[in-house]
């Protein structure tokens, strides 16, 4: 059953909203993808501040163009479904990245970061990115190496004064 006009102009208000608040958006072709599938992304997406949003191109198009957003929608083959990043900007990517692994139906077709759009290389590139957590420890860690290196190296310069001086009252 086709929507009404009224239907059609919540889906756009709410689109407009969601792509207004967004940090990133990526763009998936669900076509073939199983309800209880789409049900459990949509639940793994929420668990990390995101959310999947399945809507018409045209009604795509148009909230993209109110917010700025230049994106070619006639090129990407299938149902489209936007997954929208609240909390950081690799979030939806990584998601649904790691849910098409093992679900060959959905398909990442590419994402939008701020007002840019990236192609399914650009957008599998940056899903393959550490989280956050592990980029921080690994700076941190690289950080304090260094610190800790120099503290072992007074520390043994201090034994080795310690054992001269012991060996020099006996």
């Amino acid at each position: 059953m086709p929507l009404t006009k009224i239907q059609k102009q919540k889906i756009l208000e709410d689109l407009k909203e969601k792509v207004g608040k967004q940090k990133a958006i990526a763009f998936v072709n669900v076509s073939g993808l199983k309800v209880q599938d789409l049900t459990k992304l949509r639940r793994e997406m929420k668990k990390k501040n995101c959310e999947l949003k399945v809507a018409k191109k045209t009604l795509i198009g148009l909230a993209l163009k109110e917010n700025k957003i230049e994106v070619d929608l006639k090129k990407m083959q299938g149902e489209i479904a936007l997954g929208f990043g609240y909390k950081d900007e690799i979030s939806p990517f990584k998601t649904l990245y790691d849910f098409a692994k093992n679900h060959e139906q959905l398909g990442i077709l590419g994402g939008v970061i701020g007002e840019e759009y990236f192609g399914k290389e650009k957008v599998v590139e940056l899903a393959q990115i550490p989280p956050r957590e592990e980029l921080l420890a690994k700076m941190v860690g690289s950080l304090f190496a260094p610190m800790s290196g120099f503290v072992n190296v007074l520390q043994e310069n201090i034994k080795g004064l310690l054992r001269i001086l012991a060996t020099a009252k006996t």
